[in-house]
Parts: C-alpha cells; structure tokens; sequence
C-alpha cells in the first residue's frame, strides 16, 4: 500500500463517525491475532492531562532505558503523533505498511456483513500493530473518549491503568454528572490490575475506590498535600516542586496543573519500580525536565512572550486562569481564541475575558467550531476590547502590535487550531520562533 493509498484510507473511514462500544474493535483485533493482549500496557483516561502525564511517564522509561510506545489522541502538530516511540513519529513507510494489513482486515469484515470500523478503531488498531511489530517494552496507551466503551479499551488485562483529572466534559457520550463520568473513566480498570490515579473530589474518588473494591484491582492515590510548589523560575521557564521525598524537581511544561501531571507520573513510576521495573530516582529527575509536550502551555517566542494551550474545557479554562495570575500578573496580555460550540463556551469566556487587554477570536476549521462573531459577542460582555479576525495570521501579526514588547500573547482553545499557530511561527522567520 502506499502512503496516498494509505491516507485515502483513513480519510474513507472518517465517514462512519465516532461510535462507542466494544464489539467493532473485538472482531478488528480478532482478524489482527489480538495483539494487543501480546503488549504491555499502561492505559492512560481521564478529562484533563492524558497526554501531559504520558509525555512525562514517556520520558522517564525513555531516560531508564525502555522502548516505549505511546498512542496520543488527539494529534496537535503533525497526524503520525498519534504513533510515536521513544518521542519518535512513525514513518511514512512503516504507517503505510500497518494502514494496508488493517484494511485488509476491515475488508474481511466487511464481507461478513458486519458494519466498517470507524476511522479512531482504525488508528487504534494501527497502534497496537506498530508498538507489537516495534517490540516495545512498554506501551502508554491514551483513552480517546470516556473510558469502558473506548476502543483502546479492548484489552483484557494491563500493567496498570491511570487515571488524570476528571471533570465535566462530552456530556452526550459520557454523562451529565461527574459520577457518571468518573464511571466510565474508571471502565478501563481491569479485575486484579492496578491503578494509579490523582486525587479527586470526594465523590469522584468514592467512585474509583468502588470500582477498585470491586475488581480486586490495588489502587494508589496520589495525594495533593504531597506535592509542595515551588515557584516559577523565569530565567528558563521552568517550574520547580517536591513530591514526598523528591526535592527541588524540574519541568519545563507550564502551569501549575503540570506539577500534579507530574506527580502522578511519579507516582506510576514508582508502581512499575515495584514490579520490578528498573528506574532509578536519577532516570526520574532527567525523564521530568527532558519532557516535551507541544500545545500545553508552550512558549512559541519571546520579546513578546508567545503561549499556546489547548485549555478546550471549563475544567482546563479554571487551570488556565490559575497560571496566567500566578505568572503573569501585572503584564499586557493578548489573547487569541476558537473554542468548539459543543463546550461550556459561556462559562469558559466568563472565567477568562477579564485577564486580557485585547483579545481576538477566530473561526475553526471544523463543524463543531463556534463562529467568531458569537465568540467575539460573548467575550464582548465582559471585555470591550474584543475583535474577530479573518486568519490565523492575522491574529499572530495583530497580537503582535497590540502586546508590544514586554506582553503576553496566549493562543488557547481548541487543540484543532493550535498545531496551524505553531507551524505558522516555526516556519516564518519574522516572528522569531525559539525552541524552550
């Protein structure tokens, strides 16, 4: 199969939507020799964080010497971050091969009646493909939505599950309250597997310890008066924490939230470490700053300071806040904004609308994009120096007017958008892209 071929592919099964449930994916890695029990799994849920917490646990298995795959969704930068090793896309070639031994699968199953996976069962199956054929050590597998009817979610057993931060978000799919989220978050849960999860409102951990008492499974809570903050160190942007007995830890990815996502990847490194797992204090000391995770919090340039982040959720918009007060305060700030219609989009621009002096809202390329004109309207009950713009370009070149030296501009919303910001400033050399 060639690459075009491959594509063509992926691009076909978009049309079969997104479908939770199990029993497409079950006859998929049926055809595929199911893999995927073949693997070591660590399987990643939650609301907020999956990516932050598997981009930190991603380097420390690297730095103590693990080959490691990750399955990330969604993609930011480029489509072939969905499949990395060791921080390493796929390649073209090796995707191209993977995306044909599916297809013929999806074929067969076709052929028996049976309905054509969609496009995200596709990439799963993929993955599980890649990281078996690749060898890997370990895998970190990411949820795509919710958590016991996701399609990742057709392992039988893990090395262990984790769970980030829940909160109210998909509400269609998962629920309207956060027990019925935290419910099927906890779906990937397996019968004697453990987990290692964050500390949560009272009745969201209430839901994961029952889950835990029922499945046998050993649970580990991370817990928030454990993790002492440090502060901010703006010679390198970076933050400093201690987690129990690790003093003075380093992360370069910004906002105070990053410190917990952290912590918790800490706290499944020190399970694996149990298991028999040889990672030593030092491989997490240099994993925590070595880590890398483009659109979260990422500085894109300085002189102005230029933010993305994919705060795309009132839970994330609530972090948000909490690190543009602690760092930036007292500093010019510009915001550039698109957010999905299908958000808590009022709520998000309440919370935020107050913390810049000029903001400017875009359109997204998606159907679920809230329109810049609504968008604009709504941030204009709160802030008066509201403006839409035409292109993502012209948001860069006008933010970067109105912050002027010593500003802050911050791209936020949805994800969908952000990876165009960033290729537009790596690639045009007026705006000054510095690697952090």
């Amino acid at each position: 199969m060639t690459y075009d071929e491959a594509l063509d592919f992926i691009h076909s099964a978009e049309k079969y939507g997104s479908v939770l449930g199990l029993s497409s994916m079950a006859r998929l890695m049926s055809k595929l020799g199911n893999i995927q029990d073949k693997l070591k799994i660590i399987h990643i849920a939650g609301t907020n964080g999956k990516g932050s917490v598997g981009a930190f646990l991603g380097s420390i298995l690297k730095c103590s010497g693990f080959k490691t795959g990750r399955y990330v969704s969604p993609s930011v930068i480029d489509y072939f971050e969905k499949f990395q090793i060791d921080g390493n896309f796929i390649e073209k070639d090796v995707f191209s091969n993977l995306c044909g031994q599916v297809m013929k699968a999806v074929f067969e199953i076709v052929r028996e009646g049976k309905e054509h996976p969609t496009v995200f069962e596709v990439e799963t199956a993929i993955a599980f493909l890649y990281f078996y054929e690749e060898n890997c050590d370990l895998v970190l597998l990411e949820t795509g939505l919710g958590g016991r009817l996701d399609a990742t979610n057709v392992l039988r057993a893990n090395i262990c599950s984790v769970i980030t931060s829940i909160s109210i978000d998909h509400t269609l799919f998962l629920g309207n309250s956060i027990d019925e989220i935290a419910f099927e978050k906890c779906g990937i849960i397996k019968n004697n597997c453990p987990l290692v999860y964050i500390e949560q409102e009272c009745s969201v951990n209430d839901v994961i310890q029952k889950v835990c008492c029922e499945r046998k499974s050993k649970s580990v809570s991370v817990l928030k008066k454990d993790i002492n903050y440090i502060g901010f160190d703006y010679d390198d942007y970076s933050q400093l924490f201690d987690y129990k007995d690790y003093k003075n830890l380093k992360i370069k990815l910004l906002g105070k939230f990053q410190v917990e996502n952290a912590s918790l990847a800490i706290g499944v490194a020190e399970l694996l470490i149990e298991l028999g797992y040889n990672i030593s204090k030092k491989n997490i000391y240099y994993g925590l700053v070595d880590t890398v995770w483009q659109g979260r919090f990422q500085i894109l340039r300085k002189n102005p300071l230029f933010i993305v982040d994919g705060a795309h959720n009132f839970d994330a918009v609530r972090r948000f806040r909490e690190t543009v007060e602690l760092f930036f305060a007292g500093k010019k700030i510009v915001f550039i904004v698109g957010i999905f219609s299908d958000k808590e989009y009022k709520k998000m621009v309440s919370l935020t609308a107050d913390l810049a002096g000029q903001i400017y809202t875009i359109d997204l390329k998606s159907s679920r994009g809230l329109d810049k004109e609504t968008l604009m309207s709504e941030f204009s009950k709160y802030n008066k120096n509201t403006k839409i713009v035409n292109s993502i370009e012209e948001a860069i070149d006008k933010s970067i007017l109105a912050a002027g030296n010593d500003g802050v501009i911050i791209a936020f919303g949805s994800l969908s958008y952000l990876g165009e910001v960033i290729e537009i400033i790596k690639k045009e050399k007026n705006y000054g892209y510095t690697e952090n």
